[in-house]
């Protein structure tokens, strides 16, 4: 297929372009700079220099495309996650971007849009599994995510193939937390937000690559990818600090991450997210099944560079 790729010098872009070459896709990238530019095409992509937010010129680029792939974000640094200014441009660009995107694929005829969001959207539900149906709730930073699904939505009402992908979150070289929660674990240390007994879910970002290939042929609709057994979140410290080979001396803040109210609400609450629908429908299964292999291959990367 011809593909046309958004935020692919990002942390799961940079593992969705060489896999989507891999598998004998065309694929063509947006690109901000002439550096960015620079990277795509190492990565096997041809770069388009674009504005995401300049529909005229999407629809262009887009032109002979068969699908569209979004996943454009610009999300806050790990030092900044908690401040919500530092959330506006992530807004922006999944609200106003993610229009722009599904407008322009409409002007020029795509067949299909893949649009990235998160599985954080969902209600907690303790210790209950959560699928595409479980009740999902509003809090502030998740309006942007909203925003992107209804477009992708819009897109399939208009009578193309929207797909919502909501991903866990990641882990894997390339995913700054995670190689700053790595360096944490070398340290002794273990970063548990909530009560420990809350599930985490969690994807490898070369599994979320590999899903995005598989996504190329399911229906419209919205699905979940995340690995196939999702941890506690002390299963999952337990997990990185196995990887680090180190034990956890000190496991923080705990329950204690509650008291950040809404600024932390997408890592304190439950999710046991499973995968099942998407499985079903594309045939794709995880080469993760779970974190302690994801940390375990991330581990080997890191401690190799």
């Amino acid at each position: 297929m011809k593909l046309f790729v958004t935020g692919g010098t990002g942390a799961i872009g940079t593992h969705a372009i060489p896999e989507l070459v891999r598998a004998g896709h065309t694929v063509t990238a947006l690109a901000r700079t002439q550096e960015k530019a620079t990277v795509l095409r190492a990565q096997g992509a041809a770069p388009v220099i674009v504005s995401l937010f300049d529909r005229a010129a999407l629809a262009k680029a887009f032109a002979g495309q068969d699908a569209v792939v979004n996943l454009a974000s610009s999300l806050p640094s790990v030092t900044r996650f908690m401040s919500r200014r530092a959330w506006r441009p992530t807004e922006k660009v999944r609200a106003e971007g993610s229009a722009a995107v599904v407008d322009a694929a409409l002007d020029a005829g795509v067949e299909r849009v893949l649009q990235e969001s998160v599985v954080m959207l969902y209600c907690d539900n303790g210790s209950e599994w959560v699928d595409e149906d479980s009740p999902v709730d509003h809090y502030p930073i998740t309006r942007g995510n909203f925003a992107a699904e209804a477009s992708a939505n819009r897109f399939t009402a208009a009578g193309g193939t929207g797909v919502v992908l909501r991903f866990g979150v990641f882990l894997g070289p390339g995913a700054a937390h995670s190689e700053l929660l790595y360096a944490q674990a070398r340290r002794h240390l273990a970063a548990v937000l909530g009560p420990p007994d809350s599930y985490l879910p969690s994807i490898h970002l070369a599994d979320a690559a590999t899903a995005l290939d598989a996504a190329l042929t399911v229906p419209a609709g919205t699905y979940n990818i995340v690995d196939d057994e999702p941890l506690t979140k002390r299963q999952y410290a337990d997990a990185l600090a196995a990887a680090a080979g180190k034990k956890s001396w000190v496991h923080a803040p705990g329950r204690a991450a509650l008291l950040a109210g809404d600024r932390l609400t997408s890592l304190t609450r439950s999710l046991r997210v499973r995968n099942e629908r998407f499985r079903t429908a594309s045939g794709w299964a995880p080469q993760f099944p779970s974190a302690r292999e994801g940390w375990r291959a991330t581990a080997a990367v890191l401690d190799a560079a």
